[in-house]
């Protein structure tokens, strides 16, 4: 069992060709696994967290509804927004420049056998990370992702999750609003939940920017921290510890 992880920080990347590239990392982890248990092989399945921003797009999980989109596919294009049913479960949502998306793709029998303790470190290490720029994340009963003010009138969702698993191995995953143009989520029911706002944490915190990369590296610490991992160091990986 290995708990080292291959840490990609992808840049600004096309939606369509990241979820080609997280196909191909989890089916290789598949096909190890598969091969391990045919030929009684011993081989180590690789662990992987991908950190991307995402040109602007609307995904829909399998479990969501179409009519959470609001707006037509040529006001899509007007926007410069693309749109996409994709694998992982959940509602729809929406990424952005200026938002922080980050794809574990792990085989969880290197660390645990538990979705729901997964989905839980997960927005634990989005907490942790919150309560380091003063802010109180909490979860909300019956939705995932992480949320302020929940209870309140003032309810407000910071980052949205959604993932898939086969087999133990997961793709797809968070998304924290850093620097996101919160405008682009009125042509959505988030998550389809209504009467629920969304924020950023630059809003929260009242300034124009928060550095990304201070924030990727304050998510990538508690991530390491809460998985018991360790960082596998490679050339051209701009996050290292």
């Amino acid at each position: 069992m290995s708990k080292t992880l291959d840490i990609m920080d992808l840049g600004l990347r096309d939606y369509k060709e990241i979820w080609e590239f997280q196909e191909s990392l989890f089916q290789n982890i598949l096909q190890i696994k598969s091969a391990n248990k045919k030929e009684n092989l011993e081989q180590d399945t690789p662990n992987y967290l991908l950190f991307v921003e995402h040109p602007h797009v609307y995904t829909l999980g399998k479990s969501g509804h179409i009519e959470n989109l609001l707006i037509s596919e040529e006001k899509l294009k007007a926007i410069n927004a693309t749109f996409y049913k994709i694998n992982r479960g959940g509602d729809i949502t929406y990424h952005g420049p200026g938002q922080i998306v980050g794809y574990p793709i792990l085989d969880l029998e290197n660390f645990f056998t538990d979705i729901h303790k997964y989905l839980r470190l997960l927005e634990e290490m989005i907490i942790l990370t919150l309560a380091e720029y003063g802010l109180k994340g909490e979860r909300s009963k019956g939705e995932t992702g992480v949320w302020l003010d929940v209870g309140t009138p003032f309810a407000r969702k910071i980052c949205a999750m959604g993932v898939r698993a086969s087999r133990w191995v997961t793709m797809h995953g968070f998304a924290l609003n850093v620097n996101t143009n919160l405008g682009y989520f009125d042509n959505m029911i988030p998550c389809g939940i209504k009467d629920k706002a969304v924020t950023s944490l630059n809003v929260e915190l009242g300034k124009a920017t928060v550095s990304a990369e201070e924030v990727k590296e304050k998510l990538l610490k508690h991530f390491l921290v809460l998985f018991e991992a360790e960082v596998k160091l490679q050339e051209n990986h701009p996050i290292s510890f």
